[in-house]
């Protein structure tokens, strides 16, 4: 059968595709964004170490994870294509010269969302969101870690299988609507530099003979050291049905000799009602379930009746350090429930329908269900998130006003500690609702999907499983973002 034919190439208009498609083309997009992270850490490291007036906090906590949720669901992971992160990765290449692949028994998502749940606690347990010094000791160890394994492995090992931010990214660009694909399948079939996956990078030139089209005359290209990297986290451009794992860097659009890569325009749900979307993997499934459940915990931590819990669980287990604590509370909301939830729910939906219960069925209703998680999940995190950037969206301006004057530049008069957010929270809590409520409807959407491919005719028992479990989860939220929250980095402003 025929792929479906390309709606529209965004590499092919006229001037965003030409800038897209050049040999620095993604370095255009990493250079201001390298910038902004130069001046983070700068005042991050000598600036003034109240919050709400340094640029580290400000724009770490309130407006990046704002911008980036909007982002992905408005383009796709344009983060991951500007990461500042990954720009030793051509330096570190060079260095390399004879690396190795990441160990095997790392190549999940194990270590990944290990990394979330370390940045998770750490947040919470050493408050980075109020220390500017610790928020730029965060970002430079993302330069350490990311160079370190760029230079030692041959994959972009940082950006596939450890980086938290990334992985975040990863999981979200799902539901954008831009994807990777070929504008001809039958010109990759007859490829034999695959340049998309390897690169055109050769430290000595090297000439590649490929035959497109039956009676056509060869074509040749040059493999040599002005050539481009291929693709870091290995996708091979024909089998790519997903964003997970591809970090939009083009780089495979850049070293293509055939011009045959697209960046097609897509339908939001596209992946999401493909059964062999996704790999049937418990650390992928387990990921797509945890990290909708660590929306609710990581906005729980902001609300009052946390530290009525915290104090609960210190008289019944006589614990007093915060950090073990926080560690028992962010285990349970955030390791624990996922896993219970998702098992739970596999085998309910094998009770329900009459399926035998065996443990490869098991995992593979774990698995199929599972990116039901992936709308409902980002509709909690643009609720959380949004409501922190919607609230002090403003406030960067006095504190880069604040920034200038404190290095004597009067270009753009005082700081003005009057402004504030776009609107009130009043206001934006009806917003929060819709998110969610409309991230549950595609959930839904998507389970009555996936319901019918695995059980016919039975298939609305399990949507009815899946559905209550789902909707447990949306009223956790709701009830969450109803209570008053802490404006972290921005509430001693005025």
């Amino acid at each position: 059968m025929n792929p479906a034919p390309v709606r529209l190439d965004i590499l092919r208009l006229p001037l965003l595709g030409r800038l897209l498609k050049q040999k620095r083309g993604r370095l255009y997009f990493q250079i201001p964004l390298l910038l902004v992270t130069l001046l983070l850490l700068y005042d991050g490291f000598t600036g003034p170490q109240q919050a709400s007036q340094n640029l580290a906090t400000v724009g770490v906590w309130v407006h990046y994870r704002g911008v980036l949720i909007l982002i992905l669901l408005l383009v796709g992971n344009l983060f991951c294509m500007g990461c500042p992160f990954t720009l030793p990765r051509t330096v570190a290449r060079r260095l390399s010269k004879q690396g190795r692949r990441f160990p095997k028994a790392l190549r999940g998502k194990w270590l990944a969302f290990a990394g979330l749940f370390g940045i998770f606690f750490l947040y919470e347990w050493l408050d980075l969101w109020a220390s500017p010094l610790l928020t730029a000791w965060v970002i430079l160890a993302y330069f350490g870690v990311s160079f370190a394994l760029e230079l030692i492995f041959t994959e972009s090992a940082f950006c596939k299988y450890v980086c938290p931010l990334g992985t975040f990214n990863f999981v979200y660009s799902t539901v954008s609507p831009l994807q990777i694909s070929t504008r001809s399948p039958d010109v990759c079939r007859t490829c034999v530099g695959r340049e998309c996956l390897n690169g055109s990078y050769a430290p000595s030139p090297l000439i590649l003979t490929d035959l497109i089209r039956e009676g056509a005359s060869p074509s040749t290209h040059e493999h040599n050291p002005q050539g481009v990297l291929g693709c870091g986290t290995l996708l091979f451009v024909p089998q790519i049905r997903s964003n997970f794992e591809c970090t939009l860097c083009l780089d495979c659009a850049r070293a293509c000799p055939h011009d045959n890569v697209a960046l097609q325009v897509r339908s939001p749900a596209k992946e999401l009602l493909d059964p062999h979307t996704f790999p049937r993997r418990w650390d992928v499934s387990f990921l797509f379930i945890a990290l909708a459940f660590m929306g609710v915990t990581n906005a729980f931590g902001m609300i009052p009746p946390v530290y009525d819990l915290i104090g609960a669980l210190s008289r019944l287990t006589g614990i007093n350090a915060e950090w073990a604590l926080l560690l028992i509370l962010f285990g349970v909301g955030n390791v624990l429930l996922p896993a219970l939830v998702g098992v739970g729910m596999a085998w309910a939906v094998l009770r329900v329908t009459g399926t035998v219960l065996r443990g490869r069925r098991l995992r593979n209703v774990f698995c199929a269900f599972a990116p039901a998680f992936i709308p409902v999940g980002i509709g909690i995190w643009a609720a959380h998130y949004g409501f922190h950037f919607v609230t002090g969206a403003l406030t960067i301006v006095p504190v880069f006003q604040n920034f200038l004057q404190d290095h004597q530049i009067g270009l753009l008069g005082p700081p003005n500690w009057a402004l504030g957010g776009l609107m009130g929270t009043a206001q934006f809590g009806l917003i929060q609702g819709m998110l969610i409520v409309g991230g549950y409807g595609l959930s839904l959407f998507t389970v009555r999907h996936t319901a019918a491919d695995l059980f016919g005719q039975k298939g609305w028992r399990a949507w009815l499983v899946v559905s209550l479990i789902l909707l447990g989860l949306v009223l956790a939220a709701l009830y969450v973002n109803a209570q008053p929250m802490e404006m972290r980095g921005i509430s001693d402003l005025h």
